[in-house]
């Protein structure tokens, strides 16, 4: 008996991970081992949540918190009670014979080996460490237990590209979970057993990266909460769909070449990159007259996010700013993987619009000290710091009212250097109003956001330098960036009439900051469709308190136009991610 119980020990993890709750009940009695009942209490709440498997069932009771225990065991007995009465007159409709009345469980509340008393409220007697025994089976009580409250793998997996579980983990910590990966094996050779239930275990860490021999393989993820020494229960995911190929190469994988590390201090590394919305990818114009050369399946979500992931992961940044950014992408997508990478994130969704824009920031260099984001036209109205600006504009009210009805928002976070907590920086992020014609909107955006960011500098942290990163959709001789890179724009700059004479508004505008220098230059372009290519995306910065290190190259002409134009198979946006190394002036 000892023998076959050291054997069962010994397969113990293999086997249960494609057990069923009866037989994993059967095997703990077997070898001693309490199950689990995981209670769920918090101060201020009127409910607690009491879950355990009961004969081969998931059992989840939510009870008042000031409820005399007694009412709960009662419930639990009762139910045992009616699941045996069910069973018995089930058999006897197929045995045709009477049976036994049923019997009524003993279900006892332990604590340090003394029965806790029926008049216990709840919140007092589901204590950590206690023990529930219904019938012969025994629970350990586990109060606020680590418990992943979401845990969820991604729909679409390619070999070569990282798989980032959806986690969200309460009473624990992401960072102290336990992870293991499996690969279904549907063959195995004539000579060697087939693993343990059917599957291989392929990885260990929180992020998998699937190799060419995965391909055509469901994957299965067991994760376990933890909070430092305390585990809570395990989850296992399954895929819904097996590993695919991937597109062999893509236009990022020889940037990655460049940042293999991360950047070290004094250095931080900056990236900006329109990833292109769904919203906008998946319109009949995308697929019929922007984009008529790009496969249909790659400009599906799933496998531009696969791309997206990849792509960000590689660059092993310090700061992140995206546009058009889905909100969904970046709760279920984006914040995952960024999160298994090192990186939390903030969100600033258009007001009307379905995307908006995220910065990403490196939790083990920076700490966020507070976000200022608004949306423009209407701190255009509403923000007194902006009147001089109204007022001049007011001259032109069909101009005014074309500004007054765009989203167009600016996000903005200031960062602390947890290294250097005296240094600080201003991140800003935005996405310009589109138009070809647009030029005198734009204008007016960028002045409105330099008097926002002045204002945030000066009220939260003065002297912080300033990184504004964006899709500006401003070529290099437009008013915008001459604003940044001057810091004035004469009345006589062809954009204040780039739409018309009816909206045309010929003023001075200036900077509230010395003139900016375009960390990454001026390329040749940055967004590369079918029927345009041009310069349009920016990372700005201070020369007086900020340096680059080093500009990693876009991909060259052969790459992008291999397939075309942008996005492709191998790529998967419209622009080319900005990436730029930036050293604090010590």
């Amino acid at each position: 008996m000892l023998k076959h119980l050291s054997a069962a020990c010994a397969l113990l993890p293999r086997c249960l991970l494609a057990s069923s709750p009866r037989t994993f009940s059967r095997v703990s009695r077997l070898l001693g081992r309490m199950e689990a009942a995981v209670v769920r209490c918090l101060p201020g709440e009127p409910k607690l949540t009491i879950s355990f498997c009961l004969e081969a069932s998931q059992k989840h009771m939510q009870r008042d918190q000031n409820e005399a225990l007694g009412k709960v065991l009662t419930r639990i007995s009762n139910s045992i009670g009616k699941n045996q009465a069910k069973a018995k007159k089930s058999k006897k409709k197929r045995d045709q014979q009477p049976s036994e009345a049923a019997e009524t469980a003993v279900v006892k509340l332990f604590f340090r080996g003394d029965e806790v008393p029926d008049t216990l409220p709840n919140c007092e007697a589901w204590q950590d460490g206690a023990v529930l025994q219904v019938g012969e089976v025994k629970y350990n009580v586990h109060r606020n237990a680590p418990t992943f409250t979401t845990a969820e793998l991604p729909v679409s997996l390619m070999a070569g590209f990282p798989v980032c579980p959806k986690l969200q983990v309460e009473f624990g910590n992401l960072q102290d979970c336990e992870f293991m990966w499996f690969k279904e094996t549907n063959t195995s050779p004539k000579d060697a057993p087939a693993p343990e239930g059917g599957w291989t275990q392929v990885g260990c860490e929180r992020v998998l990266v699937p190799s060419n021999q995965d391909i055509g393989c469901r994957l299965k993820l067991r994760c376990t909460p933890k909070d430092g020494s305390r585990t809570g229960q395990a989850k296992e995911l399954v895929s819904v769909a097996t590993v695919e190929a991937g597109p062999g190469v893509c236009t990022f994988d020889n940037r990655h070449a460049y940042t293999l590390r991360a950047a070290a201090w004094p250095a931080l590394r900056v990236v900006s990159y329109n990833i292109l919305a769904d919203v906008y990818a998946q319109t009949d114009l995308s697929k019929t007259v922007l984009y008529p050369y790009c496969a249909p399946y790659a400009l599906q979500l799933d496998y531009r996010q696969n791309l997206v992931k990849k792509e960000l992961a590689g660059y092993n940044a310090d700061i992140i700013c995206l546009q058009e950014v889905d909100k969904g992408v970046f709760v279920d997508s984006l914040t995952p993987a960024l999160d298994a990478f090192g990186l939390d994130g903030v969100f600033r969704l258009k007001e009307k619009q379905h995307e908006g824009l995220a910065t990403f920031y490196r939790r083990s260099k920076f700490r966020l000290l507070s976000c200022h984001d608004i949306m423009l036209s209407e701190a255009l109205t509403s923000d007194p710091l902006h009147f001089e600006l109204l007022e001049k504009l007011s001259a032109n009210s069909d101009l005014k009212d074309r500004i007054l009805k765009r989203s167009t928002s600016l996000q903005v976070s200031v960062l602390e250097d947890l290294a250097h907590p005296e240094r600080k920086v201003c991140v800003a992020n935005t996405h310009l109003y589109w138009h070809p014609k647009g030029g005198n909107v734009r204008l007016v955006q960028m002045g409105v956001a330099l008097q926002h960011l002045s204002q945030v500098i000066a009220d939260v942290a003065p002297g912080a330098p300033l990184v504004f990163c964006g899709d500006f959709n401003s070529t290099p001789d437009s008013g915008v960036v001459q604003l940044l890179s001057e810091a004035a724009v004469p009345p006589q700059h062809a954009d204040w009439s780039s739409s018309g004479p009816e909206e045309s508004c010929c003023m001075a505008l200036s900077s509230t900051f010395p003139p900016l220098q375009s960390a990454c230059g001026q390329p040749a372009y940055t967004n590369y469709v079918g029927g345009f290519h041009g310069c349009l995306d920016y990372i700005f910065i201070q020369p007086q308190s900020m340096q680059v290190e080093q500009v990693i190259p876009l991909p060259t002409h052969l790459e992008v136009t291999t397939h075309k134009a942008l996005p492709s198979v191998a790529h998967p946006s419209d622009h080319i991610a900005l990436v730029c190394d930036l050293l604090w002036n010590t």
